[in-house]
Parts: C-alpha cells; structure tokens; sequence
C-alpha cells in the first residue's frame, strides 16, 4: 500500500523541526522541544480524523493489536476468534499475551464469516477479531451483533484499511477497539508504526501505560512517575511520529486517487463475463487499495496471475499460495515453532491446524486476484494497465 510512494516538502518538515529540537523520544525533555510533541499531535490528529475519543500510538501494527488485546484483558486461555485469511501478525499478537487464536473461514468478502463466527463461539471465548485485509470490511453489524449476545470484544484489525468507512463510521472505529499499522508500506507510513482507537476510558488508560513500561503518565517528572500495572515497550519515536503527522494530512487525497485509479480498472474488468469482485458490505466504503475479484476455478486464477507476470502487469497478488497471509502455509503456527517455550493452556487449546477443514475459504481464496493500487501512476498508464489486464483475463477465459 502506497503511502511511500509520496513523500515530499511536508515529511521533511516535520521530521526537520525533529532533528532541530534533538529529542527524538516522544516522553520527557520538555525544555528542549520548542513546543514539538509530534505523537501527541498525530493522536490528536487520529481522534479527530477516525470520530473516537481516545488515541494510542505505538511502535508497530502488531503491537498495536498486542496492547489492544491486553488492555480488553485478553489472556491465559482465553480464544481470539480471527480469519484464515490475515497477516501472521494477528495470530502473533493472540499468542504473544498467552490467548489462542481460532481460525474460522472466510466469506466472499474476503473476511470473517459471521455464520463461522458464531458456531466458533465457546465459554473460553474472549474477543472476536476482523482483519480488514486489503482495504475492505468484515459484516461488522453481524460480528458485532454475536459480540453483544457473547459478551465479548470486537477488535478491529484496521492494518490494511485506514481510511474506508462502515455505517459512516471511520473503520476502527466501529469496535470497542481499533488497530492501524503506519509501516513503509501502508496507505500512510510512519516508515514503523501504529496506533488503537478507541471510546473506553479505561482501554486508553491502559493502551497509555502498557506501552511505555506501566509509567501513568502524571506530573512532569519521568521518573517520579507511578507504575500502576506491569508494561513493555511499545513507544513510537518522535521521527516515526513526524512522518505520520505529515501523511495523515494527506490521507484523504491517497483515497482520492486510490479510488479514480480503482475505478479505471474496474470499468474495464467489470465488463468482462464470469468476473466476480469482493463482496463490499452494504453501507461499507472500501479505501480502494486494492481491486479483488474471483474468476470461474482455481486453474483459470492460476494461470491469470502466471500470464499478469510474464506479461508486465506487476502488484497481483495470489493469496492461496502466500507464505504470509494464508492459513496453508502457516508451519509456524500449526507447530508451534518459536523461541519460547508455549504455555500449557496454549499447547492443550490450540486446534490441530493441519487437520482443519477450511475448504470454504479455500473456494473463495484460491479463486480471488488482489490487485494493489498505486498513487503514482498516470492516467494513462492506468488506462493502459486496465485494457492489458482484461485482455490477459479475457484470454485465460477462452
């Protein structure tokens, strides 16, 4: 996702006033700043760009997810209900605060299956998580419907989707808690970053002491600071924070071209018989980062994606065969291969992965194409790229 692809005067400024003050630590040396607080300035900037109450910046979109799932008290045994269908991320994150993630199928809109969700529900069930992958949204008023019967947390994993909309509501802020991931290659980029949204009270609180050793944050004196709760260190810098200070300003014009560049390829593949695209929910508005679309079989998706590359159409992306965001290749997880040794609750609760049926998502994933849309091209290289992609597509289908 683009948001390297237009850095320029304005990054540079805000990283400059940075380098000028000396302090590049977002806490502390208050004498030195000449008034420059870049991550309380870009959280104030979220709050205000996503309608929440309260934001948390932090060093990445895993950590976000991580600080998230312990401020909603997410722990030992407890089960995270997630896609196959996600970055290994989300799973990382679950196991990281000593929870279980529990894969359930994805819809044709390339996320969470309500009906998964629900039949997936136990009385070890803790929080629900959708993973807006590749700009677009789960069913949220459905996951959030099962939430409220369960009493459990719907965390939206919003890494890949900042900016698109569900209900009007800024996605991430749906839930009771929202993620960004700001890395070099999200719409906007704080080079590594991240942040939670949220409206809770007490989940900010948290989020804020959590992520910078348990400090609370009172009083001007750092290290006369209270610990009230035991934390880790997921600070961003004050460098991280000025990119994205400079990029969110820009935010709503990458959607802009996101969407007009969208829109060209669109046209062009729409008009094409046995083309299928993602399921965007009703009252959602994707951020247009990429365009998705199903063909007829496994096979005809397959040799697409072999013809795109042979023929220069590059940025196409098939999922079912990727190392990093789809349950098949997932070795790590289904053997629980890492550093350190796994609690008992998670050795004893982790479902056998390599045994699981997920055939519907497969049905779904084996067929889709993702393509990623770029800021920097013209419009006529977009045009262009359109008519060569359904001339390729057209071709695979006869």
């Amino acid at each position: 996702m683009p948001g390297f692809e237009l850095f320029g005067d304005k990054e540079r400024e805000q990283v400059n006033e940075v380098l000028d003050s000396g302090v590049l630590m977002r806490y502390g040396f208050d004498g030195m700043r000449n008034g420059h607080w870049k991550a309380k300035e870009l959280e104030q900037a979220l709050e205000k760009r996503m309608q929440v109450n309260h934001a948390q910046l932090v060093s990445s979109g895993t950590a976000a997810l991580t600080v998230a799932l312990a401020c909603g008290k997410v722990g030992a045994g407890d089960e995270v209900i997630l896609p196959t269908f996600t970055f290994v991320a989300s799973f990382e994150a679950v196991l990281s605060v000593g929870a279980i993630p529990i894969l359930v199928d994805v819809d044709d809109t390339l996320t969470l299956d309500p009906v998964a969700v629900e039949k997936a529900v136990t009385s070890k069930t803790k929080a629900v998580m959708p993973v807006h992958m590749c700009g677009s949204m789960a069913d949220l008023s459905a996951l959030k419907r099962i939430c409220d019967k369960h009493d459990l947390i719907l965390l939206e994993d919003a890494c890949q989707a900042i900016g698109g909309s569900y209900e009007g509501k800024p996605l991430g802020s749906y839930g009771d808690l929202g993620c960004f991931s700001f890395d070099y290659v999200k719409t906007i980029t704080c080079g590594e970053g991240g942040a939670i949204i949220t409206n809770n009270k007490e989940y900010y609180k948290s989020a804020d002491q959590y992520s910078d050793h348990g400090h609370d944050h009172i009083g001007k004196d750092r290290g006369a600071e209270d610990h009230p709760i035991l934390g880790y260190n997921y600070r961003i810098s004050e460098l991280h924070a000025a990119v994205g200070l400079a990029q969110i300003e820009r935010l709503d014009d990458f959607i802009a071209t996101q969407k007009k560049n969208y829109s060209i390829i669109r046209s062009a593949l729409e008009k094409i018989p046995g083309i299928i695209f993602r399921r965007v929910p009703k009252n959602g508005v994707e951020n247009y980062s990429f365009l998705s679309f199903y063909l007829p079989t496994e096979e005809i998706a397959r040799k697409t994606i072999k013809a795109f590359s042979e023929n220069g159409v590059d940025a196409c992306f098939y999922w079912f065969d990727n190392n990093w965001h789809y349950y098949r290749k997932w070795d790590h997880l289904k053997d629980l291969q890492g550093l350190n040794s796994f609690s008992k609750e998670i050795k004893d609760g982790l479902p056998n992965y390599s045994t699981s049926d997920f055939s519907k998502s497969d049905q779904y994933v084996s067929r889709n194409i993702s393509c990623l849309i770029k800021l920097g091209w013209s419009e006529n290289e977009v045009a262009a790229r359109a008519n060569k992609m359904a001339e390729i597509i057209k071709n695979q289908l006869s």
